[in-house]
């Protein structure tokens, strides 16, 4: 019995963290940590971690599949990434001082209003329209950014893909699958950083728990990112939009319900 639950809450876990990877370059740790320490009444710290490490594939998978399509910007994205990743490190060990009960569910707020706006106020930036951002003025917006994104995804393991797509379309002007494309790349370096940080600062998680959280996660997200790439700009935008909206319903109520 207690395999079967461990395996179906991994699977859930899973597919509402893949398809939130694919579809918008949403943390894991959004959909999984909540669902681990609810149902699996694991450490919150922990359960991070493990969310961070199915982030890490699953991102990788996605932003393969995104630069496939040439919805991907690697030079501009460097800047962010390199903050994002120093002070991902510098989050993880604040998270480590201060106890598990006050690590919060914010970025679920931030996941439900997100997919609001792609429903209500698409991103329809064109990739012409995106060339022409001043280039100083990005870097230095990426790079201040950066240092945001990368203390919150190091501090609480969520939060950090959100922000960043929330950035990369509204303050620097990306086109919706340049932007998901560009946040899934970054994620996927940001989350290996946070999970190394958290596992050698409290030890390694369950195996199985683990394992089954990294494949359905990589699975789900794999499926995600092949249609978002395919779909037309209003689809995406929508499609994006409902799955993060029900996303952040759902670990809403598990967290008020837990």
């Amino acid at each position: 019995m207690k395999l079967l639950t461990i395996v179906l809450v991994t699977f859930f876990a899973g597919m509402g963290a893949g398809l939130g990877t694919g579809f918008a370059g949403m943390s894991a740790a959004a959909v999984i940590t909540p669902m681990l320490v609810t149902f699996l009444k694991m450490d919150p710290y922990m359960a991070v971690g493990i969310a961070l490490s199915s982030d890490v594939l699953a991102s990788a998978v996605s932003a393969y599949t995104y630069g496939k399509h040439k919805n991907l910007d690697i030079r501009n994205g460097l800047i962010m990434m390199i903050s994002v990743l120093a002070f991902t490190v510098v989050g993880s060990y604040v998270s480590s001082l201060i106890p598990s009960a006050t690590m919060g569910n914010f970025s679920v707020f931030m996941t439900f209003l997100l997919g609001v706006k792609f429903i209500v106020k698409p991103v329809m930036t064109t990739k012409e329209a995106m060339q022409g951002v001043d280039p100083k003025k990005r870097a230095i917006q990426s790079l201040v950014c950066g240092v945001l994104i990368g203390f919150i995804c190091g501090f609480v393991g969520a939060g950090g893909g959100m922000m960043m797509l929330l950035i990369l379309t509204s303050v620097l002007g990306y086109e919706l699958k340049t932007a998901v494309g560009t946040s899934v790349f970054i994620m996927a370096f940001t989350a290996f950083t946070g999970a190394a940080s958290h596992f050698a600062i409290g030890g390694m998680p369950d195996p199985l728990i683990f394992a089954l959280c990294v494949i359905f996660t990589f699975i789900w997200a794999r499926i995600a990112a092949v249609f978002a790439n395919k779909a037309a700009p209003e689809t995406l935008n929508r499609a994006t939009g409902i799955v993060l909206v029900v996303l952040g319903v759902v670990v809403l109520t598990f967290s008020i319900f837990s």
